[in-house]
């Protein structure tokens, strides 16, 4: 099987971000692969280990995401390629992303492509849906099972707290949800092979493309932390006043009723 993983180098949304400019800081920031797409690594791999096949993971971006990259070979994925958009692009949005992804996969066998359900910097979820879209293959999204039999796909979803079970064909694209594997640690051994697998490295140009052809649709006007919260408040006394403060709170202070 030729498999394919849709990779996105994101901030740690765990670690602490400044903002300047409408713009998060990347000087000092942590980076690490999107969470979701961990799972899409991981999926990939077991899925190669039981079909055979290859691996190989994708990702758009400057240099510095060739770290990111060697951590999923390190998992035990078989290959990489990073197209580098650090001459060519100032700024991009989802459907940039999918152009770019489009020119690389027109001349590609595939069999399953795997991302992440969203990404936790911009949450959009489009970039998966969209690719399939263009490339003119089914897919199915926040998937937390799936068993390949032949051509045969079986594919379950969650759907706000529900399962849905969906039945598709190869090829197919998914993207995954928590839930459907636990991404492994890359492993001593694994890092070490990883230095020695191959990343291919492709510019705008290698995929016939310039810069208009990925202008990207949309503006970024703002971007700003949620203001910090407010200490709880504990309201005393017997239920019925509580009530009537709660009501009094709700009306007068949180202006919801």
């Amino acid at each position: 099987m030729n498999i394919y993983v849709l990779l996105k180098r994101t901030f740690d949304t765990e670690e602490k971000i400044t903002i300047s400019d409408a713009r998060i800081e990347e000087e000092g920031a942590e980076f690490i692969i999107n969470p979701y797409d961990e799972y899409a690594v991981e999926e990939a791999i077991n899925l190669r280990d039981e079909h055979g096949g290859e691996v190989t993971v994708v990702t758009i971006g400057e240099e510095e995401s060739e770290k990111q990259l060697r951590t999923a070979l390190a998992m035990g994925a078989d290959k990489a390629v990073l197209i580098n958009t650090e001459d060519d692009l100032e700024d991009g949005d989802q459907y940039t992303t999918v152009k770019i992804l489009e020119a690389f996969f027109e001349d590609k066998d595939v069999d399953l492509i795997l991302a992440g359900n969203v990404a936790i910097d911009e949450a959009s979820g489009q970039v998966g849906p969209r690719l399939a879209e263009r490339l003119d293959i089914p897919y199915v999204t926040t998937i937390t099972a799936i068993t390949i039999d032949g051509e045969s796909v079986h594919i379950e979803r969650d759907v706000e707290g529900d399962v849905e079970k969906v039945d598709s064909s190869l090829p197919l694209l998914v993207t995954c949800q928590q839930g459907l594997n636990e991404p492994r640690y890359p492993s001593l051994p694994g890092i070490m092979k990883a230095k020695k697998k191959p990343l291919e490295e492709l510019e705008l140009d290698d995929l016939d493309l310039d810069e208009d052809d990925v202008e990207p649709k949309t503006k970024t006007v703002d971007i700003f932390l949620p203001p910090e919260k407010e200490a709880g408040k504990v309201l005393e006394g017997e239920i019925d006043d509580q009530v009537k403060e709660l009501v009094s709170l709700l009306r007068n202070e949180a202006k919801v009723l």
